[in-house]
């Protein structure tokens, strides 16, 4: 995988790795395990939210939602109440359109990297996510208010300002694949890789450090934090795990990324589904797919339940 990181990346080179690209990801994976009429319970965040509540998967808390343009000058009163809260597109991707407000009276709304706004700069934002600009597809949308987390003190100075997110790659039920995201300065406090964030690839096993990088190269230190990287380990792992399982049953999504938060009163909470995971994790991890995905198909026994698929992840060396 140094090479691969180093930029040298031909196609043998990946093939020797596993690693999974993306027309084999498309084609046979997701194709063969994702049923189409499925992805509105992923790519809708309030159908996912209900789902997820019916079976006992905590999420962060929702306020409300705004469906149309009239309704967007009453947000005010949504959110009273609530000294903070986090406003993102039901349909968006990506952390495209989330706006993480941490404080706010009467006009004035500071966002999680210390900018101020107005009543008509939160307007405005809203009015775009209903106009589809962030949205799939750019189809019209829905604005979702939801709680804001607040992250745990396990991963204090690991994130710059942003709150960081363990993503996991689950096939047929089974976590395949893990790594946190953390984000940095260059990636304006968001757990995008492509816009900088760090990614910690994670044991699947015990949720410590393999490795990180930024921007495809390897790194031991946050950039911004100084933190030591290899230091980091993620508390309650198994649950972690567990939610990442309950949701193929959930969705019957036999490949989705699971987005999950460490809040510092509730727990391990899920942020939102993927049934199009990206593939840097492969890099995070500094492995590729390919070869797990292919073991759980042939050596993880079939019909367990979520706790079982879990404690036999957990047992595998």
């Amino acid at each position: 995988m140094w090479n691969l990181l180093k930029g040298i990346a031909r196609p043998k080179d990946l093939r020797a790795e596993g690693i999974l690209g993306m027309n084999a990801r498309n084609y046979d994976i997701i194709s063969k395990n994702n049923v189409r009429r499925l992805y509105p319970l992923v790519d809708d965040k309030v159908q996912t939210k209900m789902l997820a509540e019916k079976i006992g998967i905590s999420t962060p808390q929702l306020i409300g939602i705004i469906e149309f343009q009239h309704e967007v000058r009453n947000f005010q009163q949504l959110v009273k109440g609530h000294k903070s809260f986090v406003i993102k597109p039901a349909h968006g991707s990506g952390g495209k359109g989330v706006l993480v407000i941490t404080h706010w009276n009467e006009d004035v709304f500071e966002t999680a990297s210390h900018k101020i706004l107005n009543f008509h700069d939160v307007y405005q934002h809203i009015s775009n996510i209903l106009s589809g600009l962030y949205s799939l597809g750019g189809q019209y949308d829905t604005a979702v208010i939801e709680e804001m987390v607040h992250f745990s003190d396990a991963f204090q100075n690991f994130s710059y300002q942003g709150v960081p997110d363990v993503r996991i790659i689950v096939y047929k039920g089974y976590p395949a694949m893990a790594m946190m995201r953390l984000a940095t300065r260059q990636s304006a406090g968001r757990a995008n890789l492509h816009q900088g964030a760090v990614g910690v690839g994670l044991d699947v096993h015990d949720g410590k450090t393999l490795q990180a990088v930024m921007y495809n190269k390897p790194i031991s230190f946050h950039p911004d934090t100084k933190a030591d990287l290899k230091t980091l380990q993620v508390p309650f792992w198994r649950e972690h795990l567990l939610i990442g399982a309950k949701a193929f049953e959930m969705t019957g999504l036999g490949y989705l990324g699971a987005d999950i938060v460490l809040d510092k009163t509730h727990g391990p909470m899920m942020l939102e589904l993927n049934a199009r995971p990206g593939l840097a994790i492969q890099i995070a991890n500094g492995k590729g797919l390919i070869g797990r995905l292919q073991k759980i198909d042939e050596t993880y026994p079939a019909g367990l339940t979520p706790e079982e698929r879990v404690d036999f992840v957990l047992s595998q060396t």
